[in-house]
């Protein structure tokens, strides 16, 4: 039976070279027992090799097993030390945690005290100067009154006072103010409209100037104290205010800390989590090592059984094969190339054949290709099977591409979108860095701004109180200049006055009493005259005349002097008042800039935070599309870069199953029976 099966296996593989459309002619002079040879001593090749690769895997495995001691043990050893590691640091980073919650919330508490402590004083320190504000009205109507009153009656003038509105309010005042009962008796009765009572007038008015004296006193205590609260009010706003900045950026940093503990925690308690479960995998695979070492010896020596004596199998039928008593009896019993089993053997395996060299050329390794092609090899299977088995590869393999074809057009697109976003993203990013720093070159200009404004305003009162004491100056020195000139003046007139009485007695004017001399204009009485002499003396006409003359020059001079000075001071007046007119616009106009400028850094200010806080979540916003881009193209990639090649071996595939369903379609089956049949009878007769 054996013998049989033998000789079916030649006839078969030297008469399937037989067909003219499938074998070269090389193929068909080729001797089949030699074919059978060569099969045999390539499966003893390949076992050969299979042999050593698996020795390789076991001789590997075996070091693995001698050397786990102190690899898995080791490994095993570090998981232990470091989970009681981790589990402390776990516990630190909550209780960190939990404390940097606690002075959050404290710290939010403290912020929210200090703006409510500023509410508070805020609306106590309106209350206080509300109460001065009314305080001071009352002490100022009051002093008021009585600064009127008191001259009044020291004056006599009683009785016209006592019908004006200031005695009304001393009326109010003494009903009102402390004093003892006696002074509050006498003032009501001195105050009483149509009283008959005429009290002295000095206890009047040392009453009213006590009330006076004590009224400035109250009035300068509350302003005192008014200016004491306000500074104190200031001095409290200013440290409350840095305390809620200082509170403010603790709360983000500590918030910063608590977000940044949060996943550092996460991150170890996801580190302690694989590392118990890497080491309760380790000590279950440590536990059973010896056992799986043993097994694998025993399947390795197993292995090597069965591969010696498959190889000592294949050794003995070459040796059978390559015998020169077997090659003359297979001459004897294989039949000729012209019998019509051959050409009916033929006819089934060149279909066969057919099929698989069709398979083959397209064949990447798809298990579905295999088994069609197992069936092939089988013969068990009919073709109408395996055709339906080809329609169904081919309805997969067309679902297939479709897949592909749908994963490449969503990867195309998520890309494209993804992409598209994170250039989007970056360059929002950009522009605001560039608004950024356009907002910090604006906020120092807008600064310098306000520097240039406050120095110049400093500089601008600077130069108007220069200007207001040179204007002093230059007027004093007018007055001093102009009193000087009409003293010249008058010293002139006198002696030319003086001069006239004794050259021309007409024209002498005489003095209202007396003579006032040049001693007298400086503060010295004069002395007596001389007493008259009858002498004979000749006038100097002609001299005096130039003197008078001379005199007359000088006091015109210095009326042009004057006239020139009054020139002088009046456009001088009015330069100084162009001058401080000007100036007081200017310093309105550079106040509302400077207030024009501190609104607008404030606004850059914020658009400046405002830039910040979008840079950073556009940032974050980027970093998750690069990372979300990341997966795509770990998802997609691969997809794309061999879209074409799957697409056309599917089509390679395809066309080759539609080759092959057609070579099987087109089969006789007949001839296949036939063949089968004359197969089996032949087998019977051997």
């Amino acid at each position: 039976m054996a013998s049989s099966r033998v000789a079916a296996l030649l006839l078969l593989s030297g008469l399937s070279g037989a067909d003219a459309a499938t074998r070269s002619d090389s193929e068909l002079a080729a001797n089949p027992i030699r074919k059978v040879v060569n099969m045999l001593q390539k499966m003893q090749t390949k076992i050969t090799e299979e042999g050593e690769k698996k020795e390789a895997a076991f001789d590997k495995y075996m070091c693995y097993c001698k050397n786990a001691d102190s690899t898995l043990g080791q490994s095993i050893s570090d998981a232990q030390n470091k989970i009681p590691q981790v589990e402390s640091s776990i516990s630190e980073g909550k209780a960190s945690k939990k404390q940097l919650e606690a002075e959050l919330k404290d710290a939010q508490v403290s912020r929210v005290e200090a703006k409510d402590t500023i509410a508070k004083a805020e609306a106590l320190r309106s209350k206080e100067a509300k109460a001065f504000a009314a305080k001071k009205s009352e002490l100022d109507t009051n002093i008021g009154a009585l600064s009127k009153a008191i001259p009044a009656i020291e004056k006599g003038m009683s009785g016209a006072f006592l019908q004006t509105q200031q005695a009304a309010t001393l009326r109010q005042i003494s009903l009102s103010a402390d004093m003892i009962p006696a002074d509050r008796d006498l003032l009501a009765s001195f105050l009483s409209e149509g009283s008959s009572y005429a009290p002295k007038s000095g206890e009047i008015t040392g009453i009213l100037k006590t009330l006076k004296d004590e009224m400035e006193k109250d009035l300068a205590d509350a302003t005192s104290s008014e200016n004491s609260a306000i500074a104190s009010f200031d001095s409290l706003v200013a440290a409350k205010k840095n305390e809620i900045a200082a509170l403010t950026k603790a709360v983000e940093s500590k918030t910063m800390r608590i977000g940044e503990l949060g996943v550092k925690i996460a991150q170890m308690e996801n580190d302690l989590e694989d590392t118990k479960e890497g080491l309760a995998e380790d000590k279950k695979f440590f536990a059973d090592l010896d056992n799986t070492c043993a097994q694998k010896k025993a399947e390795w020596a197993e292995y090597k059984e069965m591969q010696s004596k498959e190889l000592v199998a294949l050794a003995d039928t070459i040796k059978i094969l390559n015998d020169d008593d077997a090659l003359e009896l297979f001459k004897k019993t294989l039949p000729s190339a012209s019998s019509s089993f051959v050409q009916l053997q033929v006819g089934k395996r060149a279909v066969q054949e057919k099929v698989l060299s069709t398979l083959k050329s397209v064949h990447k390794g798809d298990p579905r290709l295999d088994l069609i092609a197992v069936a092939m090899h089988g013969g068990k299977i009919g073709f109408e099977k395996i055709i339906k088995m080809i329609d169904n590869l081919v309805v997969e393999l067309k679902a297939e591409q479709g897949i592909d074809s749908d994963k490449k057009k969503y990867c195309e697109a998520e890309l494209d979108k993804a992409e598209d976003k994170h250039k989007e993203l970056n360059l929002d990013i950009s522009d605001l860095e560039k608004a950024i720093e356009d907002g910090k070159e604006q906020i120092s200009a807008l600064a310098a701004q306000i520097a240039a404004l406050e120095k110049g305003i400093k500089d601008l009162d600077k130069s108007v109180s220069e200007a207001t004491e040179t204007r002093k100056e230059e007027h004093d020195t007018y007055v001093e200049t102009l009193a000087a000139n009409n003293g010249a003046k008058d010293l002139l007139g006198f002696a030319k006055n003086r001069l006239q009485k004794f050259y021309n007695p007409k024209l002498y004017v005489a003095p209202p009493a007396r003579e006032v001399g040049f001693a007298q204009l400086h503060g010295v009485a004069a002395p007596p005259p001389p007493p008259e002499a009858n002498l004979a003396y000749k006038k100097s006409g002609e001299e005096s005349g130039g003197v008078l003359a001379m005199i007359d020059a000088l006091v015109a001079d210095l009326d042009k002097d004057n006239q020139v000075m009054e020139v002088d001071e009046k456009n001088a007046q009015k330069e100084y008042e162009t001058f401080m007119s000007d100036a007081s616009e200017k310093r309105a106009l550079d106040s509302k800039a400077i207030t024009d400028a501190e609104s607008a850094k404030a606004e850059a200010e914020s658009d400046l935070q405002a830039n910040k806080d979008s840079k950073g979540s556009k940032t974050m916003e980027a970093m998750e599309t690069a990372k979300y881009i990341s997966g795509l193209h770990g998802e997609c990639d691969w997809l794309l870069q061999n879209y074409d090649a799957r697409k056309a071996a599917r089509s390679s595939e395809i066309d080759a199953l539609g080759k092959a369903k057609a070579v099987l379609s087109g089969a006789d089956y007949s001839l296949i029976q036939t063949a089968s049949a004359h197969l089996r009878g032949s087998q019977s007769v051997a």
